[in-house]
């Protein structure tokens, strides 16, 4: 073709009418196609929405579930409930109040001194409480815990001259236990029961040799001359023994004097064989002066109240509040703490104890 010669545009293909028609369809198929894709999304959505609304109010209705049944727990272990083995009796005849001291009197635990002040304080001033009698079954314990529960019982009793007043000792009533007992005006044992230990003891260990042995020393240090005292890798000074033997002295003469308040003229031996560390049978106990007779909860209200009618005013501890430590106790033993914190969470390796 001559360069010279004007070009042409090439004219579009044709397209027969019934082309048009079978590419029109098409689309209209491919768009009909995302409607139903678009539909079917919805749907599922929908669908997934209200499986999460079935769901939650499922986990609702559980929640519920679980609340009512726990406020019905913590209901039931309210004090003042009657012993089950006594109901039947009407709600307004006088009842013999009985609160029961388990275990260690420590802080924190079910025996400690708020738990049965508490529980005693319910038993006085109830109006149909007729005799109070605290069951004790326990070790001992702190100094501080045993001597708020002893003035506590004391001063109940003033306040309430009138109402008759028991201990019922079980299984064993010693050291702080027995502190406890002797603020009561009568006190009861069964023949087996072990009775005394009217000592104090501070128990510790040294390890001074060990580490000499293998080679390794204490790089203990601190502000104050006597802040490590009776550390156990270091040598105990005569001082510091002789001034925590003083501490150990002191608190076993209160020990010693509530004891002599509470039984009076009862006691039937001298201070050189009662307060010393000693323990007994209730049979030997009442031998001693340090009980005044054999019989139990049971014998006490039916022999000298005359009134079988026993309600049990212990403080229990709820069940949420024992759910909660244990898992506090179980997240604080995962805590990866450092050993000088785990030290800081232990007050020291001497601790005070009634034995």
């Amino acid at each position: 073709m001559d360069k010279n010669e004007p070009s042409f545009a090439e004219d579009p293909p044709l397209v027969s009418p019934s082309e048009e028609h079978a590419g029109g369809g098409w689309m209209r198929q491919l768009e009909a196609n995302r409607v139903r894709e678009r539909e079917v999304l919805e749907r599922l959505l929908l669908a997934n929405l209200n499986e999460q609304k079935r769901t939650r109010r499922g986990r609702n209705w559980f929640r519920f579930f679980i609340a009512a049944y726990l406020m019905a727990l913590l209901w039931m272990s309210h004090p003042g409930k009657e012993i089950p083995h006594l109901d039947g009796l009407s709600a307004k005849r006088k009842h013999v109040a009985v609160v029961h001291l388990r275990g260690m009197i420590v802080d924190e635990l079910p025996g400690s001194a708020d738990n049965i002040i508490k529980g005693l304080r319910e038993a006085f001033e109830h109006p149909d409480t007729e005799a109070v009698i605290l069951r004790i079954n326990s070790p001992g314990g702190t100094p501080v815990q045993a001597g708020r529960i002893y003035d506590e019982f004391l001063g109940l009793q003033k306040q309430h001259a009138e109402m008759p007043v028991y201990a019922a000792l079980e299984d064993l009533c010693a050291s702080g236990g027995y502190w406890v007992a002797s603020a009561a005006p009568k006190i009861y044992a069964d023949k087996a029961t072990l009775v005394g230990s009217i000592g104090v003891i501070m128990q510790g260990f040294g390890f001074q040799q060990t580490l000499e042995k293998l080679g390794m020393e204490s790089r203990l240090l601190t502000a104050g001359k006597h802040k490590a005292l009776l550390d156990p890798f270091t040598p105990v000074e005569p001082n510091q023994k002789q001034h925590v033997q003083n501490l150990l002295n002191r608190i076993h003469e209160q020990f010693i004097k509530a004891v002599e308040v509470g039984r009076g003229d009862r006691l039937k031996a001298g201070r050189e064989e009662l307060f010393q560390g000693l323990i007994w049978t209730g049979e030997e106990a009442v031998k001693l002066g340090l009980v005044d007779g054999l019989g139990s909860v049971s014998f006490i209200s039916r022999q000298l109240i005359r009134n079988e009618r026993l309600v049990d005013f212990t403080i229990e501890e709820d069940v949420l509040t024992r759910f909660s430590k244990k898992v506090a106790g179980a997240a604080l033993g995962a805590l990866p703490l450092g050993e000088a914190s785990r030290n800081a969470l232990s007050v020291g390796d001497s601790s005070w104890r009634w034995q």
